[in-house]
């Protein structure tokens, strides 16, 4: 189907599900709207017109995804992401510190180097995301022990290339370092997926029913990561 609006035309294709309300994904460089079965059309196109804005962000995004990332420059004005947002960078050469280190201060990323060299400024910037990480992992699990019975046994954070997270037998969780860079509900999404294999090892229904229960709009955290995973870079 098509609509236009705003001088701008939207491609779009809708599923029916079991579900009661309609959300609005990207799935194979397609926006995908699911809706509650028999919902009218006219319902769907007020929810695409009332979110259309967030939709062209995304389609632009998926535009910057098709041409790749841009390499990264450590100087002043750089933006990095982190919690979901792009934040710039300062840099401040200090010869006598003890270690190179970053602090936030909710608007800009300060990172403090005793050697003005790229490879130093990055490798500050990924220890402040290791730790990020760490801490906010461990503060999503404490938030959503209550559903679990089993409690993890360790929780390590690594430099993984192929997953965001993943939980063996032992149930010891480990998550990947960049997730510092996604939203919260994304970083929740994540941990919430990990717990739920403390339950089911595998990605079958009982699975998914349990991550669903917890966290009923996880499909829109998993959209979040397959559209903009390109973007968590250093």
């Amino acid at each position: 189907m098509r609509h236009h609006y705003l001088g701008n035309t939207l491609y779009f294709e809708i599923k029916y599900k079991n579900r009661t309300s309609i959300g609005i994904y990207l799935k194979n460089g397609m926006i995908e709207v699911q809706a509650p079965r028999h919902t009218p059309d006219e319902k769907v196109i007020q929810v695409l017109e009332e979110k259309w804005d967030v939709i062209q962000q995304k389609l632009g995004e998926l535009n910057e995804q098709v041409q790749g990332p841009k390499d990264k420059v450590y100087d002043h004005g750089e933006s990095f992401l982190y919690l979901g947002k792009s934040y710039p960078i300062k840099i401040t050469h200090n010869s006598t510190i003890d270690q190179d280190n970053v602090a936030f201060d909710g608007q800009v990323l300060h990172i403090y180097v005793k050697q003005l060299e790229d490879e130093k400024i990055r490798q500050a910037l990924k220890r402040f995301y290791y730790k990020q990480c760490k801490a906010l992992v461990e503060k999503r699990i404490i938030s959503n022990q209550s559903n679990f019975k089993q409690k993890p046994r360790s929780i390590r954070i690594t430099d993984s290339k192929t997953t965001w997270g993943t939980c063996d037998s032992n149930q010891q969780l480990t998550f990947n370092w960049r997730l510092a860079m996604a939203p919260m509900k994304v970083i929740d999404y994540v941990v919430v997926h990990e717990m739920c294999h403390m339950v089911h090892l595998n990605h079958d229904r009982s699975f998914w029913r349990l991550v669903g229960k917890i966290m009923p709009d996880y499909e829109e955290q998993e959209n979040w990561l397959a559209y903009s995973n390109w973007k968590m870079t250093i």
